[in-house]
């Protein structure tokens, strides 16, 4: 009898050198990595004039205030709400494009294709093209391949640093911060931090690279539910590209088999094997071959945004169904309807908030207490927030002035309340009835406790409950 030995369940990294490419979808590439990393590097240091005594950086997680500040925007903690709404609104988001055109989301916009293709971009640079970054890894470790390995490492390390430091500057001021750091004197959980997406950043654009995308992010595995038979993805038209091979053999497809599509990939894979998890759309394929396409004056779109469920028709010397038929279907009109739907009541509940709030909490030990004049008092917290940028005075009334009486602790005379901008007070309210109201003996009598902005004229309410004699 033979052993046979067991299946291996590691194997070491091969690493993939792609080559350079130029075409509409790289440049459209460029274009979203420059603007996505503009707005990730700069936005904490744009300013947003809040008034006195608040933070004056237009984008801030202030997790000390438990705040979110966004341009003229203020997200408090019991508003969570919105932040909830905000990533429905981003998985729903996810859910159409996928379903529209494939991974697009991962082949242009994903943190870590973006990443990687700027550490790919410094690697060219620095070593060359995909000839001589492959001539490098296989030579010996001389001198120069020290220097450039080195000078590689020391840039891909200082886009780590920015990055790790540009995140921790989205929780607190931006240039405060960043005084900080250099002085040495910032908080150590900072500096923990900024080393941990340094790592993180420098691990996962350099070396790790495609296989993030391919073992660790869940993605791939759960975006083939999103996608049908008519969703547009890379794919490539055998049909006209086979029998591939060099013209001059006497091939019939226009496929001659010179490897640009699969050179080009930053996930080395071959895309005239069909479709794969591995593949993230990212559509240089499809520069590379319709480059070669022009060269040996064949038509282009080999390899193309295509859907399957037009192959038959292709296939027949047919044309495939517009493109809007195939973005607007069903599926899409429903994810888009959804989408539609949360960002609209988003946008309502913000239009609708208001400026002040208050939140009524009776303190029922004891329920009630009777004072040496017969009266029965009933004790009650208010928190009046805020949210304004200056102070305001607030005043506390009662819709049954006549049966019930209010009294605030530390103000008894006209019952006015300073709240400082942008916070929220708590104060103690005492609600008395008389031995002959019928508050004072009933077990409970509902009334409504009103606040009112003395500058504004805003009002807001609460309902609760006065307990009387009668209240166990």
């Amino acid at each position: 009898m033979t052993s046979q030995e067991p299946p291996q369940l590691y194997a070491a990294r091969v690493p993939i050198f792609p080559r350079r490419v130029s075409g509409k979808f790289r440049n459209l590439k460029w274009w979203i990595m420059g603007v996505t990393l503009a707005i990730y590097y700069l936005t904490p240091w744009i300013r947003w004039d809040r008034g006195p005594n608040l933070p004056d950086q237009a984008v801030l997680v202030d997790l000390a205030s438990r705040r979110f500040y966004f341009f003229w925007i203020e997200i408090w903690p019991h508003e969570f709400y919105f932040v909830a709404g905000l990533l429905i609104m981003a998985g729903l988001g996810l859910f159409l494009f996928t379903s529209a055109l494939g991974r697009v989301w991962c082949g242009y916009t994903c943190p870590q294709t973006v990443w990687t293709d700027l550490f790919i971009l410094v690697e060219r640079w620095i070593e060359g093209d995909r000839n001589a970054r492959v001539k490098l890894h296989k030579g010996k470790w001389d001198a120069r391949k020290w220097r450039l390995r080195l000078i590689k490492w020391t840039v891909w390390l200082t886009i780590a640093v920015a990055t790790g430091g540009a995140w921790v500057f989205y929780f607190t001021d931006a240039p405060t911060l960043f005084t900080n750091l250099v002085t040495f004197t910032a908080h150590p959980a900072a500096y923990i931090t900024i080393a941990v997406l340094t790592a993180t950043t420098f691990v996962f654009g350099g070396f790790m690279r495609e296989q993030v995308c391919i073992y660790m992010c869940p993605w791939p595995r759960i975006q083939s539910a999103m996608m049908d038979p008519d969703t547009l993805t890379v794919g490539y038209r055998d049909w006209r590209g086979e029998p591939r091979g060099k013209k001059h053999e006497g091939t019939t497809g226009d496929c001659i088999d010179c490897m640009a599509c699969v050179n080009v990939c930053p996930m080395g894979i071959d895309i005239r094997d069909g479709q794969q998890m591995e593949c993230i759309a990212c559509a240089l394929c499809i520069d590379a071959c319709d480059d070669v396409m022009d060269k040996i004056g064949a038509p282009r779109g080999l390899i193309d945004y295509l859907a399957l469920a037009d192959e038959p028709a292709e296939r027949a010397g047919a044309k495939p169904k517009p493109i809007w038929k195939h973005v607007l279907r069903p599926r899409t009109i429903l994810y888009t309807a959804l989408w539609t739907l949360v960002g609209v009541g988003l946008i309502y509940a913000l239009f609708i908030r208001s400026d002040i709030e208050m939140t009524v909490s009776p303190v029922r030990n004891p329920t009630f207490v009777t004072l040496s004049n017969g009266n029965i008092r009933n004790i009650y917290d208010v928190r009046l927030r805020n949210k304004l940028g200056e102070d305001r005075s607030f005043h506390l009334s009662l819709t049954t002035e006549g049966i019930l009486r209010i009294e605030l602790e530390g103000n008894t005379e006209d019952r006015d309340v300073l709240v400082p901008a942008d916070t929220t007070l708590l104060q103690r309210v005492y609600i008395t009835a008389r031995p002959q109201d019928p508050a004072a003996s009933q077990a409970a009598t509902e009334f409504r406790l009103w606040v009112e902005d003395n500058t504004s004229g805003e009002r807001a309410s609460v309902a609760t409950t006065f307990n009387g004699k009668a209240a166990k």
